[in-house]
């Protein structure tokens, strides 16, 4: 099955969410740089430990040594098999390779990666990594339409592109400013903001045109549901909305 460029997303009020898919050559990419990182921590993890051990050979009883290359042993490997899981986990689906690479794991339905699907997919690196050069990854990553590796799949998660961070700093804060008209917000349902929230923290990782007709569509539905018109660009009429609704003390 040929991998998509793309991937688009419904949500449950039939609002399409367009993100770019990670190609292979920028997860290769971004695992390189986050390997180097492992390299040099597990270097410092052994200068460390080598520099403990000299220290205390002329204190440390015999029988207490071998413990010193015990904690060596599990530095190692939580270096090895959390670093995935613990900065995917603390970093909304980043890496330090994909934020320098700009590419964020996010899950199927668009929302943000649990903790728990930060560790199950990264589990399952195991897998992926055999036989030692990542070819089972690398296959899945071709064969799957949304360009997943094992992991992946089993976690319900996909790697996206993400604007870099000057974009970023572009994106305008949804407060409500002084004088902003009332439209009601109150009335709209948790789960209808939910969705204008989701739009708004993706909104960055969305190609152009997703991002355009996503924000039409959504503005269109709430306008309808509250029986007004969007005045002005329908960002900003979406970010209203929140900051109304957030003001109204419903927001949770």
């Amino acid at each position: 099955m040929p991998a998509l460029d793309k991937l688009s997303i419904d949500t449950p009020e039939q609002v399409a969410l367009d993100f770019s898919l990670a190609s292979i050559g920028s997860r290769f990419l971004a695992l390189s740089v986050d390997t180097i990182i492992q390299i040099a921590a597990t270097l410092a993890l052994i200068a460390a430990g080598g520099l403990v051990t000299l220290t205390l050979r002329l204190t440390l009883p015999l029988e207490k040594q071998p413990w010193v290359l015990a904690v060596l042993v599990v530095g190692w490997f939580l270096i090895y098999s959390a670093y995935f899981a613990f900065f995917e986990a603390v970093w909304n689906g980043q890496t330090p390779g994909k934020r320098v690479v700009g590419l964020r794991v996010i899950s199927v339905s668009g929302r943000p990666i649990s903790v728990y699907e930060a560790i199950l997919r990264n589990v399952v690196r195991v897998a992926d990594q055999l036989p030692g050069t990542y070819a089972v990854g690398i296959l899945a990553i071709f064969l799957t339409e949304r360009s997943q590796r094992l992991g992946d799949l089993a976690a319900g998660t996909v790697v996206v592109h993400e604007h870099s961070a000057s974009d970023r700093e572009l994106e305008r804060s949804y407060d409500a400013p002084a004088g902003a008209i009332q439209h009601g917000a109150a009335r709209l349902a948790p789960e209808e903001i939910a969705v204008i929230e989701l739009f708004l923290h993706r909104r960055a990782d969305l190609t152009d045109h997703g991002r355009w007709r996503s924000a039409e569509q959504i503005a269109k539905r709430m306008a309808e549901r509250l029986g007004t018109s969007k005045h002005g660009q329908s960002e900003r009429f979406l970010e209203e909305l929140v900051a109304e609704y957030r003001a109204s003390g419903r927001y949770r």
